[in-house]
């Protein structure tokens, strides 16, 4: 196994540190190779006070590509990543296990001291009784769990004697008894933490809004242009908008063109329920465009009508927030979508999108022939109200006071409670156990009941 290597990137060579320096933990393909990175990026940097700085401290997945050699990052952003090749079943356990030290000694040589952070951010997957106690020890600062997911036994072949599923509900557990602070993704997972005792903020997948080229798609006269951007499987039921397209009537289904970013037409059928007949049958109204880098993701973004999430009500779905519909409504593209978790907050049927019944081949159906019939001025009406709701509800820097304020004292909610855009002061933020998560997201509450 090689000696760790630790990179800074040439243009951001580290500076002295101010006392609101924001340190986040990360084991991903960052800044941009995942949902995860994207996640812990935006957090990092709403929970920096203006003017402070966000030092992500990145251990690079050892498996598949190397880290970009100088990675675009927003202003603010340090990185501190660190490389290595860990050989073997037990080099790889003895690289996982020693992480937290060698991210703290990362930390010393570069300067930063106990006194000069505000707080620590630890995404759930790498937290652990090795992390908690290295941390408390050698940083003494609030150390801020970040919580996205809660996974279902049903989800994996072996049912909750699957490794990875014993792991997830270990770290959970010890989340709930060991952190300073927990943020959370939903209200549901919120929920969880605040009945454990433990100062919980829910904050949604933040973004952005000005990294996203605003959507300028083709007239609704030559057709309606569908996106879906990711993984199909048991999560997200790509096979029930296939099947809802196939069903369509031919003079709505001729309008309809779905594009599918993220996966071959032989990855989706082995993932979901799609089979290959249904592939043939639909013909060039569905493309699949296999993986491809984020930037062709966003461009096809900026292309489309709508973009497409269908899935089932489920608890591990109730439990997470899809960050892709952020992503959609910054770049001003409305969404075609069931609710679950809280996107009943920020999503309302016929201003951010198009809101599904359910989840089942006639509730897409029905969404599919409304938006056959979509035209030019109630398209753009849409991705007026979309982008809007991103700029509200979704913007980074709309939580920075709120989610700054939360990881350095913990007092920002008191008690532990929904979280909300920045309003003018914490003090606003006192709402109680179904508090909803934002003035305009208060307004959608009202339109969709």
């Amino acid at each position: 196994m090689r000696n760790t290597a630790i990179k800074v990137e040439p243009a951001l060579r580290p500076s002295p540190a101010t006392p609101d320096t924001t340190v986040a933990l990360s084991a991903f393909r960052f800044p941009h190779g995942d949902a995860m990175s994207n996640r812990l990026l935006h957090l990092a940097r709403s929970a920096t006070p203006e003017g402070g700085t966000t030092v992500v401290v990145n251990d690079w997945p050892a498996q598949g590509s190397p880290p970009p050699a100088a990675p675009i990052l927003p202003p603010g952003v340090r990185l501190i990543t660190l490389t290595g090749s860990p050989q073997g079943r037990w080099g790889r356990w003895w690289w996982q296990w020693t992480r937290p030290w060698r991210m703290v000694r990362a930390l010393r040589r570069h300067g930063l001291r106990p006194a000069d952070l505000a707080g620590v951010c630890v995404p759930l997957n790498l937290w652990s009784l090795t992390t908690w106690l290295v941390l408390r020890t050698a940083l003494r600062r609030p150390l801020t769990v970040d919580v996205c997911e809660r996974h279902d036994a049903a989800q994996f072949p072996r049912g909750r004697w699957t490794p990875y599923f014993l792991r997830h509900r270990w770290a959970s557990m010890l989340a709930a008894r060991l952190a300073d602070r927990v943020t959370t993704v939903s209200q549901t997972l919120g929920e969880r933490f605040r009945a454990a005792g433990r100062p919980t903020l829910v904050v949604p997948p933040l973004v952005d809004p000005t990294e996203y080229a605003r959507c300028d798609p083709p007239p609704t006269a030559t057709g309606v242009r569908l996106l879906y951007a990711g993984t199909a499987g048991p999560k997200d039921l790509l096979a029930v908008v296939v099947s809802a397209l196939l069903t369509l009537p031919p003079a709505d289904r001729d309008r309809i063109e779905l594009v599918v970013a993220g996966m071959t037409g032989a990855e989706a059928a082995h993932a979901s329920d799609l089979d290959r007949r249904q592939l043939t049958e639909v013909g060039d109204r569905v493309t699949f465009l296999g993986r491809v880098p984020r930037d062709r993701v966003l461009a096809e973004l900026s292309r489309s009508h709508l973009s497409v999430l269908v899935r089932p009500d489920a608890g591990y779905a109730n439990a997470g927030f899809p960050s892709k519909v952020p992503e959609s409504l910054a770049a001003g593209c409305p969404v075609l979508l069931n609710h679950t978790s809280d996107l009943h907050r920020y999503v309302v049927d016929g201003q951010e999108g198009i809101v599904l019944a359910g989840s089942t081949v006639a509730d897409v159906r029905a969404g599919l022939r409304r938006a056959a019939r979509l035209d030019d001025a109630g398209w753009r009406q849409l991705s007026l109200a979309a982008h809007n709701r991103a700029t509200t509800d979704f913007d980074y820097r709309a939580w920075r006071s709120t989610v700054s304020t939360f990881v350095a004292t913990g007092s920002a909610v008191p008690g532990g409670s929904t979280g909300s855009p920045d309003t003018g002061s914490v003090g606003s933020l006192e709402a109680g156990a179904g508090g909803v998560p934002g003035p305009s997201a208060a307004r959608s509450d009202s339109s969709a009941n």
